[in-house]
């Protein structure tokens, strides 16, 4: 017997090309089956990902226009801000109102009337708060004292709630000590 007739008559290396030519027959069948399934039924089609845009939309962007004052030296002109200068008459003050307005910490209760040691809500907004810990208050005697409860601001925003069992009308308000900003009260009654 020569060599080539032995490497041709080895069994076990038949077997595995066989094998291996089985698997990537298979193997791309069901490749094929898959891909046709997730056609068929949409999944992976780019134009649903893009939140039914088509292909003849495009962005619109502004164009960007010098503005007066302290604040950032262009800025996008938009529809919005176009009738807001149209209908103030004197930016001035309204730009006094907005800045204050946005530095100052907005609460809310999520509940106004709950019995004695239920669960009351209290969320708000800090604008330019960001990492910031409250101090939650309530009026006591004519005094705003410290509630055993304090809030870490994230995103601008917070998030917690106090238990009371003093019945009655309770006024609640958070203050940051480090910058002594306090939020305006809310009143819940409790009993």
């Amino acid at each position: 017997m020569t060599d080539e007739q032995e490497k041709s008559d080895n069994p076990v290396v038949s077997g595995l090309v066989a094998l291996l030519a089985v698997s990537l027959a298979v193997g791309l069948v069901l490749g094929g089956v898959a891909l046709v399934g997730t056609r068929m039924l949409g999944l992976g089609d780019d134009s649903s990902s893009s939140a039914g845009a088509t292909g003849k939309e495009s962005a619109i962007i502004p164009r960007p226009s010098k503005t007066a004052g302290n604040g950032p030296q262009v800025t996008l002109e938009t529809e919005e801000a176009q009738e807001t200068e149209t209908d103030a008459g004197d930016p001035e003050p309204s730009e006094t109102k907005t800045t204050k307005a946005e530095k100052s910490i907005t609460l809310q209760a999520g509940q106004t009337a709950v019995g004695n040691f239920e669960r009351i809500d209290l969320t708000g907004i800090y604008p330019g708060g960001e990492g910031a810990i409250l101090q939650v208050q309530r009026l006591e005697g004519g005094q705003w004292a410290d509630f055993d409860a304090t809030i870490p601001v994230s995103g601008e925003q917070f998030n917690t709630y106090v238990q009371s069992a003093l019945t009655g009308v309770n006024k609640f308000r958070v203050i940051d000590n480090a910058t002594g900003e306090a939020s305006n009260p809310v009143t819940v009654t409790v009993g």
